[in-house]
């Protein structure tokens, strides 16, 4: 299926010059324009409400649906994942009907009826998961403010800001919750979900979810999934899974990363380009340590293009797992990213590359390389 983002443009590398504010141990030639943000410098504050109230379709998917989602071919059970969403959404109804099926789909009590109220999208990188799931968001024939979207991150990160009770307040008179990349990163995580998702799906809140793995498989090779197999597989209960089978778009006849800039480049292209961000890689994942995740959003607001000195690869697991969040806020708002130092697929050690965190990892890497494309490289004349 084809890419749904956004054109891709190039920044331009231009002969201009140099403010005086330059960073003195980035040395550039001819360079004006505006002053570029640092990220690092950036302290956001979220109001909870806004944290519900943002729960849709990141803008990279403001467009898709399913009649643009187009199937490979070769790959049948994309077709058959369009089917199946468009028969799900068709289940939502009106509030009378939704009000019906809730009756027969949930017992006196809140004890769960049997059969699954939801659907999971299982596949791999770059096969039009989330293209569906928002596909799903848009057509399900429900108000903006009673249908949420949001990556589990997210999620947890709700739960988080406005406690459990809360969370399932506001969430309990949607008619549809899309999780979009599903993990369970600890046992805590998945005592909360299954906690979560048991009390929105007795309130009649539909589900629909997209990740990598399989729901039974969950949490698998992250922490002693057995001990907490009972909630685990009270998940999978709730869902009934639909794989999607294909290749990463994203990498369809495109090399793996594109080559490094030199930081010189970098810098000017980040005063030559309006809205910039320029940092340094280093200090700028140190400050995402002191920075919420679920904040991550607002720390990109209004940044155009993010423009990075001396990529390096990260050494801890922490600092990893943070980095994937901030890939996954500027994959969602389209911003390309331009730097020096290493290639985003050299980011991640190949010890972590075959962890449990391996496919958090892949998804990063797949996405930063993405956002680099975007960036281009410049051309002669």
């Amino acid at each position: 299926m084809p890419d749904s983002a956004a054109p891709r443009w190039r920044i331009g590398l231009g002969a201009v010059s140099s403010p005086a504010s330059a960073a003195d141990s980035h040395p550039i030639a001819d360079v004006s324009g505006d002053v570029p943000a640092s990220l690092c410098e950036r302290e956001p504050h979220v109001p909870a409400d806004r944290l519900v109230a943002e729960m849709v379709p990141p803008p990279r998917f403001d467009a898709v649906r399913f009649d643009n989602y187009l199937p490979d071919p070769n790959q049948p059970s994309q077709a058959q994942a369009v089917t199946v969403l468009r028969g799900f959404a068709g289940t939502l109804g009106a509030d009378g009907a939704e009000a019906g099926v809730k009756k027969r789909w949930f017992r006196r009590g809140g004890e769960r009826a049997s059969g699954p109220s939801g659907v999971y999208l299982d596949g791999g990188y770059g096969v039009g998961k989330t293209h569906l799931l928002a596909s799903l968001w848009h057509a399900a024939p429900a108000p903006r403010e009673r249908k949420a979207f949001g990556t589990f991150v997210e999620l947890t990160n709700l739960v988080g800001a406005l406690g459990f009770q809360q969370a399932v307040t506001a969430l309990s008179g949607h008619r549809l919750l899309c999780i979009d990349e599903f993990e369970l990163d600890d046992p805590g995580d998945t005592v909360l979900v299954s906690t979560l998702l048991g009390k929105l799906a007795d309130a009649g809140v539909k589900l629909a979810a997209t990740s990598n793995t399989l729901p039974g498989k969950l949490g698998e090779g992250r922490f002693a999934a057995s001990d907490f197999m009972r909630e685990i597989q009270g998940l999978s209960a709730r869902f009934q899974a639909q794989r999607i089978d294909g290749e990463d778009y994203r990498h369809r006849g495109l090399p793996q990363a594109p080559a490094p800039y030199s930081d010189e480049e970098v810098t000017e292209a980040a005063y030559a380009t309006p809205a910039a961000s320029l940092d340094d890689f280093g200090p700028l994942v140190d400050h995402l340590s002191r920075v919420h995740p679920s904040r991550y959003g607002a720390l990109c607001d209004g940044i155009g293009a993010v423009f990075l000195r001396g990529v390096a690869p990260v050494t801890d697991q922490a600092t990893a797992l943070r980095l994937v969040v901030l890939a996954d806020r500027l994959y969602d708002r389209e911003v390309p990213v331009m730097a020096s130092g290493v290639p985003f697929d050299r980011v991640f050690s190949e010890e972590m590359l075959k962890g449990g965190y391996r496919k958090k990892y892949f998804r990063a890497i797949s996405r930063l390389t993405a956002l680099a494309r975007d960036a281009g490289r410049p051309t002669n004349g």
